[in-house]
């Protein structure tokens, strides 16, 4: 059937003389973007906090035209650029979306302020459009999530209690099960691809917690890893080997120093940091590609910073890194927009979108062998990008 429907769409395109065809055309391929509006910096660097009541997340279809993203909806929710851009994923079969809100804005005696939050908002993605289902209380300030390649477990970390709760998804239901304490602030947590363990990173502790999973059952036996300074995000290749860490180096912000990637090799007994990859100022993004042959590090670049630092850059940049082997080399940096914040690659590998904060876009990179190409495309969104996941792979 869907052969027939190719050949018919091709023959219109002939007779109608119409553009080629992308190769993946008709192709559904979903990304979710969380849009923050209650927050900004001022020509001196300094927090600005607006009114609540604006954030949107954007559900988004990359897989008709990789070049020309698709916003199928844009949902109400709270959103925030505080922690790292993760708090957000999708699951395996794409009929989920799991956003956790870190963060509100509140006013007393006529000041704003952020306090924590404990809501994650589940999203049913088969829907049309799609449109939110539940919200679930979990931990404060939840922040990094991760979802298991079965589709059947979440690991979401909660900043303000230093722990990680465990969510079962059956379905459409998703259920707070247990907590796992780790006694100081985790950022992000990310599954191995065999569902067998995790890795949370420890942010003002510059450690990766290492924890065990068996089936429902998450433990912390205390085992760490040392990591760069302040570790903000971590991601894992598709064959489990390596873990990459992006250690941010100023507790959220750059600072115009050198930071790193920090490589861990996952199959040593027992799991140990092996390299440091240097960098640039800020990485805060980072995601490593479905073909397990290429990462990339977005770094920040005090672009947010005051305009009189020494280290302010108008724009941000996105560091590729080949991954061969144990070996993690830099490869080249590409120039995006204003506080680049998350990440996504394409299902194939082939392209890699990256959301542009200030400039409210998502700047379109190709990939060709192990280096990024700019393609000079944007999307333009509804709102600032604070975080942004694809399928979990």
């Amino acid at each position: 059937m869907k052969t027939k429907i190719l050949i018919a769409m091709l023959s219109l395109c002939a007779l109608s003389g119409c553009a080629e065809l992308p190769a993946n055309a008709g192709k559904r391929e979903l990304m979710i973007v969380g849009n923050d509006e209650k927050q900004a910096w001022d020509e001196a660097g300094r927090v600005v906090l607006g009114a609540p009541g604006r954030d949107s997340v954007s559900v988004i279809d990359i897989g008709a035209d990789p070049l020309a993203p698709r916003i199928l909806v844009n949902l109400p929710l709270d959103n925030t650029i505080a922690g790292p851009p993760v708090n957000l994923a999708i699951t395996p079969d794409e009929g989920l979306a799991l956003v956790a809100n870190s963060l509100n804005v509140v006013e007393e005696a006529g000041v704003r302020k952020q306090v924590p939050d404990n809501r994650l908002w589940v999203i049913d993605l088969n829907a049309n459009p799609p449109r939110l289902i539940d919200t679930v209380a979990v931990g404060r300030q939840p922040s990094g999530l991760t979802i298991n390649r079965a589709g059947t477990l979440a690991l979401i970390a909660n900043r303000a209690d230093g722990s990680v709760s465990v969510m079962r998804i059956a379905g459409k239901q998703v259920t707070l099960i247990d907590t796992v304490v780790i006694g100081e602030q985790v950022a992000h947590v990310r599954f191995t691809p065999d569902g067998k363990r995790a890795l949370a990173v420890k942010f003002p502790g510059h450690k990766v917690a290492m924890l065990e999973v068996d089936g429902e059952k998450v433990s912390y036996n205390k085992v760490d890893l040392a990591a760069g300074l302040w570790p903000y995000n971590v991601d894992v290749t598709p064959d489990g080997s390596l873990a990459l860490t992006a250690d941010n180096g100023n507790s959220g912000a750059s600072d115009g120093h050198i930071d790193t990637v920090s490589v861990i090799d996952l199959q040593a007994t027992p799991p140990r940091v092996i390299d440091k990859v240097v960098v640039g100022d800020g990485p805060e993004g980072l995601a490593i590609s479905p073909t397990g042959k290429l990462a990339v590090a977005v770094l920040l670049r005090g672009s947010n910073a005051a305009k009189s630092a020494f280290f302010y850059n108008r724009n941000g940049s996105v560091v590729a890194m080949r991954i061969d082997g144990k070996k993690v080399t830099v490869t080249n940096e590409v120039e995006v927009r204003g506080l680049p914040e998350g990440a996504v690659f394409s299902q194939d590998g082939r392209y890699l979108y990256v959301g542009n904060f200030i400039d409210q876009d998502i700047s379109i990179l190709r990939v060709d062998g192990d280096r990024l190409v700019d393609t000079g495309k944007t999307l333009k969104l509804p709102g600032h990008p604070a975080s942004m996941r694809g399928r979990t792979h």
